[in-house]
């Protein structure tokens, strides 16, 4: 296929359940004629009567008018059997995730429709390739991922499976655009963008909660902080710990049970113990309440100190300095600035607040040749605004006073700070490496390209910044530096560091030399 143009083609949608519901809507909205089939006899009809109402009430809200709303349902007709759909020119499949299921729709689809009719699966997880296997054309199988609910997410998923015709790819993605979509191309591989490079925002949390470093809360409000619309553990509650459990086990056994992607024991107990969430009145918190009120920042003396000092390069270090300059000014003083001293924090009368590198504050403390350590997490929005929760750990041998004072000073540079168990990257700085490591193994392998990583963790899962936006304001030496502190304190596979990272490293080292 050298050229091929899907705007405005009748076309056949499968599956009248939430997503296959809201497909057939927002191409109607877009000019489409829509057949509508469901397996489940009426279950069609029910599907567009709901719409309706739906519809119909923004047209009370002023949202909507009511000529382009009866002009959409016009363009939607349920259908009792496929082969009432044999002229149209595209299928969008949005049935149960199985693949024996798919498989046999598509090649029942074959014997029904055109040779040059495009198939297109809406699958979130399974392997186009094989859904095509067994295909007279699989060819002309692509995956058309889109996000619930569809009317709203804007981010749709161009997958393309070893057989699919680039034409047929290029297709779909000028068809997402036509109806309002931002389309990003992917290969099939297990999870293909979003639920791929997703997975290690909700391991991090799992994994610290497996240690008890702290409560679902802390992480949460760490997170939120951090520019996430909601923390790890809520958001886990409201995807459901099923559908969430059930999903990482099918990357980590798609990806031959790669250490980066094993499942939670915290997580299978919650499913084995039915606490699924919100659909079930309870997860790691109980519903409706949810999760409540941020955790109470913990400094119980005030910032104190005859002598401090700002070490270290870039923004955080500036942003550093300028929060001590304004804690002390009412003294009259303020800090002095050391750079080059390998280390980012204060030094604080002999003690050391350090920005995390990825070390545990024991280590830091063993390295710098003082007890008196403590470690604070990456704070990720610049400036950060008052209050900003910031987790934190202190060294075991710390004396009573700097326990005291390390949160006192944090609080003194206008963070809300989180006390937490002494974990190597803390909370959230091991979180964003992990997430920008797993986007860039997907840019090594082809999966998609940095730009697209960045709109689909952006559009898909409403994330504050791409994980290459994030590499950008941190550096490739740092993200590899943190991940290696990982690997060598818990001695596995799963911190290992993408290869496209030490590349970017070396680049960015040359690009310095050359400057």
């Amino acid at each position: 296929m050298s050229s091929l143009s899907l705007q405005g083609a009748p076309m056949l949608v499968i599956g009248a359940g939430i997503m296959g519901a809201g497909i057939a809507q927002v191409a109607a909205q877009s000019g489409h004629a829509v057949m509508l089939f469901d397996a489940r006899e009426g279950a069609a009809a029910e599907a567009k009567g709901k719409l309706a109402q739906t519809l119909e009430a923004l047209v009370a809200k002023g949202k909507l008018s009511a000529d382009s709303v009866a002009q959409t349902l016009d363009r939607i007709e349920p259908i009792a059997s496929l082969e009432a759909a044999a002229s149209v020119r595209l299928v969008v499949e949005a049935i149960v995730e199985r693949l024996d299921v798919k498989r046999a729709l598509f090649k029942q689809l074959e014997a029904i429709v055109a040779d040059d009719c495009v198939l297109a699966t809406n699958t979130s997880s399974i392997s186009v390739t094989a859904i095509a296997n067994g295909l007279q054309r699989p060819q002309r199988l692509v995956g058309m991922h889109f996000f619930n609910p569809v009317a709203l997410m804007k981010l749709v998923e161009v997958v393309s499976g070893l057989q699919t015709d680039a034409a047929v790819a290029e297709a779909i993605f000028e068809l997402s655009k036509a109806w309002g979509k931002t389309p990003v191309h992917a290969r099939s591989t297990p999870g293909f963008i979003v639920n791929r490079i997703a997975r290690p925002y909700y391991a991090e949390t799992l994994a610290l909660l497996l240690e008890q470093a702290a409560t679902p809360a802390v992480f949460d409000a760490c997170l939120r902080a951090a520019g996430f619309r909601m923390g790890p553990c809520e958001l886990m509650d409201l995807i459901g710990h099923d559908t969430n459990f059930s999903v990482t086990t099918s990357v980590y056994e798609a990806n031959f049970f790669d250490k980066r992607f094993v499942p939670s024991l915290v997580q299978r107990e919650l499913v084995d113990g039915g606490l699924l969430g919100r659909k079930s009145g309870r997860g790691f918190y109980r519903y409706p309440e949810g999760a409540g009120s941020l955790p109470v920042a913990v400094h119980e003396a005030p910032a104190t100190a005859r002598e401090i000092s700002v070490h270290g390069e870039g923004a955080i270090a500036d942003q550093l300095e300028q929060a001590a300059t304004t804690a002390l000014s009412a003294q009259g003083w303020g800090p002095a600035r050391v750079r080059g001293s390998g280390w980012t924090g204060l030094a604080i009368d002999g003690a050391r607040l350090v920005l995390t590198d990825g070390r545990c504050a024991d280590e830091l403390a063993d390295a710098l040749g003082t007890a008196d350590v403590a470690v604070f997490d990456r704070p990720l929005l610049l400036p950060s605004p008052p209050g900003t929760a910031l987790a934190f750990a202190v060294a075991g041998a710390a004396s009573h006073a700097w326990r005291k004072q390390a949160p006192a000073w944090l609080a003194a540079l206008g963070f809300a700070p989180m006390p937490v168990a002494d974990a190597p990257g803390l909370v959230v700085a091991r979180t964003i490496a992990m997430l920008i490591n797993e986007a860039a193994d997907a840019v090594q392998q082809g999966v998609c390209t940095p730009e697209g990583a960045d709109a689909a963790m952006k559009l898909g899962v409403n994330y504050p910044a791409g994980p290459f936006e994030w590499l950008a304001r941190w550096d490739a030496r740092g993200v590899i530096g943190l991940l290696d502190a990982l690997d060598a304190h818990y001695r596995g596979e799963r911190y290992r560091a993408s290869p496209w990272l030490g590349r970017r490293a070396a680049l960015d080292r040359a690009t310095s030399r050359h400057a």
